[in-house]
């Protein structure tokens, strides 16, 4: 006989858009223990599970507090319903909520005032890369279309009736359920019941468990895109809502957490529901598919996670993907959870023409064989060996560019994507394998007039040598990095030098006065000309992530904007309900320069 012991949800907070995957503990008559699924396809002991999901109906629907998802609203600011804000950003759970929330929230009334101001399409031009007024934008199909992970439940179900007067709608009949925009506001009851294989007749009591009420998926204000290169008016919308011009293209750079460092005791002040995977990587997709970048560079991204979710979700947004999983020679996890770099292109906008896996553990082997003596190797390979890796990919743009100025002549792009070495004791490592890196890139511009990107978490600061030797072109050989270098790899200090004019893009709003970029310059240190910060945790706020290009051959015009600190202190720090990483992401408009001026 086939028993249910437990059943329960690892997060009893259910939300929109993130399906729901219930723990059920199963015996067997044999007194085994075990957590799998047993469908009618493979009955175990000549018993399935069969399972329902339903919706109450008898309790009155509550709106939800847009600061905190999980309590009940009592107020709605009227401003953002003449405003048209969309109505789930205008309910507060207390008077003090909306006062404490009003700096911030002041802004979503300024923004769609200067949207009318500009063009009277406030609500799209706000709010359409993340709200559902944008159309399903960033949503699986699973979400945009609930039948396709729920079950074929029909659309208007048949009404379940319980003891006690409870009216139930059937919503779904798989293990899984995904809550809908119908969903919000209402309690979801989970059933599971053992059947006998040969009669279909339910053997014993039903399994059941209750949810909280269905909140919806928290959204930040969108980041807009700020001019930087002197142009006052943007470039046109293209058929997909994406804002280009001719000749240019956006490179997006975001390291997004891997699943297997968000532990509930590094980011303890992030609620359980919103650090959950089923959570974060939903918030995510919406993040990066909202963003419309033509390149995107992420980092910390798991190998199943890019087989199983990014690389397929991505792909129906028109991607291809590439992706380098890091060496795994020190990782202690799961093989399949091993992280990595992921390049994702615009199919419609550049074609793949060649990539170069750079793995720092084969450089560091071949380092130590030629310089470290025998009796030092093991010291040495374990302080070089770290697994990080670099991702070179080289790619042919499809689109028009002024500055091809010889017809028929082809536009390369070449784009590293990497992340170095986290640990801050290791700054000789992290100087080498940046050093690494940029021969690697020398090599390739030697051998081709290209313009260069390097993206990527670098996992040092404004004014470090790695940073130093990217953004200067050199290091200096009194700088306080060199004073560690036990193994003597960075000597002599005079090769740390490139001929690469490399400059960080987010520089580019240092030298900007008027408008949104003067408030943007406040968001940059004018000791290094760097953003503040792109990585912000409850311990630690800095930055460590960083788009660099070639000078010669592009200029910058545009980026996204930098968010504030106080407006991620309100939830301590990153990640958070509303941005599901502890880096923020990095956005940059490129317009390629004639080569007739270089």
């Amino acid at each position: 006989m086939l028993t249910v012991l437990r059943v329960h949800l690892p997060s009893e907070i259910p939300i929109v858009g993130c399906e729901l995957t219930p723990y059920v503990l199963l015996r067997r008559a044999d007194k085994s223990v075990f957590t799998d699924d047993v469908t009618e396809f493979n009955p175990i002991d000549g018993h399935f599970l069969r399972y329902k999901w339903y919706r109450i109906q008898s309790d009155k629907k509550v709106a939800v507090c847009s600061v905190h998802p999980t309590e009940q609203a009592t107020l709605q600011c009227l401003g953002c319903v003449k405003a048209k804000i969309p109505v789930a950003k205008s309910y507060h759970c207390s008077t003090k909520c909306f006062s404490d929330a009003w700096q911030h929230h002041r802004v979503l009334h300024e923004r769609a005032a200067s949207a009318v101001n500009e063009n009277g399409s406030e609500e799209e031009e706000i709010f359409g890369r993340f709200s559902s007024t944008g159309g399903n934008v960033g949503m699986t199909t699973s979400q945009s279309n609930p039948s396709l992970s729920n079950g074929n439940t029909a659309l208007y179900p048949a009404t379940v009736t319980q003891r006690g007067g409870e009216t139930w709608f059937e919503v779904g009949c798989n293990k899984t359920y995904t809550p809908t925009a119908d969903d919000i506001g209402h309690v979801l009851k989970f059933e599971c019941v053992v059947v006998d294989a040969e009669t279909k007749l339910v053997v014993g009591s039903a399994s059941t468990l209750l949810t909280s009420r269905v909140i919806p998926a928290p959204s930040p204000s969108p980041r807009r895109m700020v001019y930087v290169s002197g142009i006052d008016a943007p470039g046109n919308q293209d058929g997909d809502g994406r804002i280009s011009s001719s000749g240019t293209f956006t490179v997006l750079s975001y390291n997004i957490l891997s699943d297997v460092y968000a532990t509930n005791e590094t980011y303890s002040y992030c609620p359980p529901w919103a650090l959950s995977w089923a959570y974060r990587r939903q918030n995510l997709l919406r993040e990066i598919v909202g963003y419309r970048a033509d390149i995107v560079c992420l980092q910390e991204i798991q190998s199943d996670h890019f087989e199983e979710f990014f690389g397929p979700e991505l792909d129906k947004h028109g991607y291809q993907a590439i992706f380098k999983r890091k060496s795994g020679e020190i990782f202690t996890g799961p093989n399949n959870s091993i992280d990595g770099c992921a390049t994702f292109f615009r199919r419609d906008r550049f074609s793949h023409v060649k990539k170069y896996e750079v793995e720092f553990n084969k450089a560091a082997r071949s380092l130590i064989d030629a310089l470290v003596p025998s009796a030092q190797k093991k010291n040495a390979l374990n302080r070089l060996i770290k697994d990080n890796v670099a991702l070179i990919v080289v790619l042919e743009a499809k689109f028009g560019n002024q500055g091809i100025d010889v017809p028929g002549k082809r536009q390369l792009v070449c784009v590293a994507n990497t992340h170095v070495n986290v640990h801050q004791e290791l700054k000789d490592v992290k100087l080498w394998q940046v050093h690494t890196l940029i021969k690697g890139l020398e090599k390739i511009a030697v051998s081709a007039d290209i313009p260069m990107l390097v993206c990527g978490d670098f996992n040092s600061v404004p004014g470090s040598a790695p940073h130093a030797l990217l953004a200067m072109g050199k290091v200096d050989p009194h700088h306080q990095d060199l004073a560690m270098d036990p193994l003597g790899i960075l000597l002599p200090s005079s090769k740390l030098t490139h001929q690469l004019p490399l400059v960080s893009a987010y520089s580019s709003f240092a030298r900007v006065g008027v408008g949104l970029g003067l408030d943007q310059r406040r968001r940059i240190d004018p000791a290094t000309n760097e953003p503040l910060f792109t990585n912000c945790t409850r311990d630690f706020i800095g930055t460590h992530d960083y788009i660099f290009y070639s000078a010669d051959s592009l200029t910058v015009e545009s980026l996204l904007e930098l968010l504030d600190e106080d407006s991620l202190r309100k939830d301590t720090a990153l990640p958070s309900p509303e941005w599901s990483s502890d880096h923020i992401a990095l956005l940059a408009e490129f317009r390629c320069k004639p080569r007739t001026r270089r």
